[in-house]
């Protein structure tokens, strides 16, 4: 029986419109060095510094000179973010709102996992209404039980300490009882890391079913492709989910 489900923010629950992707790539470029797309969608999901750190290199450049740079470049990416978010807003994916209500009515708790920091990833949740644990804000139009931020672990995904820090934070002791679900490759890999009972690549981000098919065949009883979080009740036998 799934007690928890660990969702990713971007792309799996939020449509930011590929912002995230764009400062990244941005933010690294100004360095520097140049960012293959194949080395840009490896690393998406990842902790921000690690992934600036790991694209310096694979851009030829060393993140360690000058000593500031991927911290230059972290702050290059967040004011880049905000810019975008600005210009436009991030909202909930379709029938992600719903599912969400969904899940917790039938018992389930629910966490939300990142890469970014939580200053920003709070930001995005203030920006459309939702709000985390008990002390989220009365008019919040969906609430989860927890937020696990990729600098508030020892290390980010594929590692699976994102989805064990959610598991503490919300009291759930049994990984055979989680449920984890992503956009990313390294989403589904933290998934798989962790032992999550189930593990869901969605389809609303930038990969397609045939991206993440060896990470499913590797883990065949536990991973799979769906379209999407807003399946995930049906696919649970809890409810139909309308989008």
């Amino acid at each position: 029986m799934i007690t928890l489900a660990v969702f990713d923010m971007a792309g799996t629950t939020i449509n930011d419109g590929g912002a995230v992707y764009d400062a990244l790539r941005e933010a690294v470029e100004e360095t520097g060095v140049s960012v293959a797309p194949a080395d840009l969608q490896t690393w998406m999901g990842t902790e921000k510094r690690a992934a600036i750190t790991a694209l310096i290199e694979l851009g030829g450049g060393d993140p360690e000179m000058p000593a500031d740079r991927v911290s230059r470049a972290y702050d290059r990416f967040s004011a880049l973010l905000t810019e975008k978010y600005t210009a436009q807003p991030p909202t909930p994916l379709p029938g992600i709102a719903t599912a969400i209500s969904q899940l917790r009515a039938a018992g389930i708790k629910v966490a939300l996992t990142t890469g970014f920091s939580r200053d920003i990833a709070t930001g995005i949740l203030d920006a459309i209404a939702w709000g985390v644990g008990p002390e989220a804000p009365a008019a919040s139009a969906v609430v989860v039980d927890a937020l696990v931020c990729g600098d508030e672990v020892a290390e980010g995904r594929p590692a699976p300490y994102m989805i064990q820090r959610a598991m503490e934070a919300t009291g759930v002791h049994d990984v055979s009882s989680v449920l984890a679900a992503g956009d990313t490759l390294v989403d589904v890999q933290a998934g798989i890391n962790s032992g999550a009972a189930l593990t869901f690549g969605v389809l609303t981000g930038e990969l397609r079913p045939t991206d993440f098919a060896d990470l499913c065949d590797s883990a065949p009883r536990t991973a799979e492709v769906i379209a999407s979080v807003a399946d995930i009740p049906a696919r649970l036998g809890i409810a139909d989910v309308q989008s």
